[in-house]
C-alpha cells in the first residue's frame, strides 16, 4: 500500500492510535491496546464517538465519526479520542462503562470532555408550544416522535409540542402533517 492508496479513514485511525498511545504513556493509563479495535463511522450525525465492548473476546472497539473528525481542529477530535479511551479502559476494567463517577474521574485526569461539541445541524427540531415552556431537543433521524409527535409530550411540562424540519422551516403536529410535509419536500427532504 502507498501512500497515495491511504484514504483519510486510514488517517483518522493512525493518528487515534499514536494519540492513544501518547496517552497512555502520559497518563498512565492501563489499555491493554492488543483488545482495542478501532473503526470510522459515515453514517453517524450526533456522536463523534463510541465505544463498543465485546464481552466474548473481551476486545473494547472505539469507534470514530468521520464528519466530525473533517469539521473539529485536532484538539477538540483528541479529547473524543481521550473519552473513548476513558470508556475502553473501564470496560478492560470493570466490564461496563458509563458517565458516571468512575468515568467522570478517569476523564478529569486525562483532560478528556465529558461531552461533545455538536458536529453537525439536526434535520428536525421539536419545539413545545405552551406558552410558559421553553423545552426543545434536536433529532437528527425521523425517529418516531419525529414522525408522529401528536403521539407524544413535552419532556419538561407534559403539553404538547409541534417539529420542524431545520432546513425547511416547515412544521407539523400530527403524523398525517409530516406526511404532507414530507410529501411537499420531494426530493429536498
Amino acid at each position: 500500500m502507498t501512500d497515495a492508496d491511504l484514504t483519510i479513514d486510514d488517517e483518522i485511525v493512525a493518528r487515534a492510535r499514536i494519540h492513544a498511545r501518547e496517552v497512555c504513556r502520559e497518563y498512565d493509563l492501563e489499555i491493554d491496546r492488543e483488545a482495542l479495535e478501532w473503526e470510522v463511522s459515515t453514517r453517524a450525525r450526533r456522536r463523534a464517538g463510541a465505544c463498543r465492548w465485546n464481552r466474548s473476546r473481551e476486545v473494547a472497539t472505539i469507534v470514530l465519526t468521520r464528519q466530525a473528525y473533517e469539521r473539529y481542529e485536532w484538539e477538540t477530535f483528541a479529547g473524543v479520542v481521550r473519552h473513548e479511551l476513558v470508556h475502553a479502559w473501564e470496560f478492560q476494567h470493570f466490564g461496563e462503562s458509563g458517565h458516571g463517577t468512575r468515568f467522570r474521574e478517569q476523564a478529569t485526569r486525562l483532560e478528556a470532555p465529558r461531552h461533545c461539541e455538536t458536529f453537525s445541524e439536526p434535520r428536525y427540531v421539536l419545539r413545545c408550544l405552551a406558552s410558559a415552556c421553553e423545552w426543545s431537543a434536536r433529532r437528527h433521524r425521523a425517529s418516531k416522535p419525529v414522525k408522529a409527535p401528536d403521539q407524544y409530550r413535552c419532556g419538561q411540562c407534559g403539553h404538547d409540542y409541534e417539529v420542524e424540519h431545520a432546513e425547511s422551516g416547515r412544521t407539523w403536529t400530527s403524523a398525517s402533517e409530516y406526511g404532507g410535509v414530507k410529501a411537499a419536500l420531494g426530493e429536498t427532504w
